[in-house]
């Protein structure tokens, strides 16, 4: 059971944009929240991305049971059976998150994190995947929205820094999905979505990837001109490289493989330039 609810929460991308509002939170300039507010964020950004994840999924069924990646989600199966409970459910998630976040934290950090939900659940799953490639390119803005809660607990007022690693963050997010989408073409194609790799085709994608990653290795520097420091620098520089190396591998040979060998780059991108502001914050303090 617990497999289930996580697959239909997606906790990992929560726990991922839970993560992401910490770590900008940490490299914020200002008065750091106390450990109880720290909870309450990372509770809100968790609880909020995950109603917004099992929103997707309760109305993506359709799409769900034609692809092979998703075929095993706990609506398309029947372990879940659709009924108003669960929307009612998803709601309080996302009220208990938002809520929270607005009476510990801040009115701005809570309009953050409820237009992160809003952009996932709404703007990317009912007005955008169905109908435009750039679905993933606007929808994608929920990320920056994490970025912008976990600063905005700091300070309201936003400095350089991270609305720069919001950018980061809307410029990964392509990066990321269009990599697996490479990988998983035959899947979007069954299902009639319009993700880029089915409307221009794997390699002409793999060059847009590669030309996105490096604008976004490009930004993810200049945090270091404004506040951050050499280790911040080099966790950026580390992951933007090898990111950009798979991409190039990629445009080289889009194979299944090596898209999802971009993919998972993507991860390690961003685990060492979050890693990197945070260990930077505490260390050259």
């Amino acid at each position: 059971m617990f497999k289930q609810i996580s697959s239909l929460l997606k906790l990992r991308i929560g726990i991922i944009m839970m993560f992401t509002a910490l770590a900008a939170m940490v490299a914020t300039p200002g008065q750091q929240p106390g450990g109880f507010e720290v909870l309450v964020l990372a509770f809100a950004v968790l609880v909020s991305a995950a109603s917004a994840g099992a929103f997707n999924q309760y109305f993506e069924v359709d799409l769900d049971s034609l692809m092979q990646r998703t075929r095993h989600r706990p609506f398309v199966t029947g372990r879940f059976h659709k009924s108003w409970v669960w929307l009612l459910l998803m709601l309080l998630l996302l009220f208990a998150g938002v809520s929270s976040a607005a009476v510990v934290l801040n009115g701005a950090a809570a309009a953050y994190i409820f237009l992160g939900a809003f952009f996932y659940a709404v703007v990317y799953t009912v007005w955008l995947k169905r109908r435009t490639w750039m679905n993933i390119v606007i929808g994608g803005a929920s990320g920056s929205f994490a970025v912008l809660a976990g600063a905005a607990a700091v300070d309201p007022a936003m400095s350089p820094v991270p609305i720069l690693l919001a950018l980061v963050l809307f410029f990964w997010t392509p990066s990321h999905f269009w990599s697996l989408a490479i990988a998983k073409h035959q899947d979007y194609a069954n299902a009639g979505v319009p993700m880029l790799p089915v409307v221009i085709g794997d390699q002409r994608t793999a060059v847009v990837v590669l030309i996105n990653t490096l604008i976004l290795v490009g930004i993810s520097v200049l945090p270091f001109f404004f506040g951050l420091g050499w280790i911040y620098l080099a966790g950026a520089l580390a992951g933007g490289v090898y990111f950009i190396y798979c991409n190039y591998l990629m445009v080289q040979e889009p194979s299944t493989t090596l898209a999802m060998k971009s993919f998972f780059a993507s991860l390690v991108q961003l685990v060492f330039l979050l890693a990197g502001a945070v260990l930077d914050v505490y260390l050259l303090a």
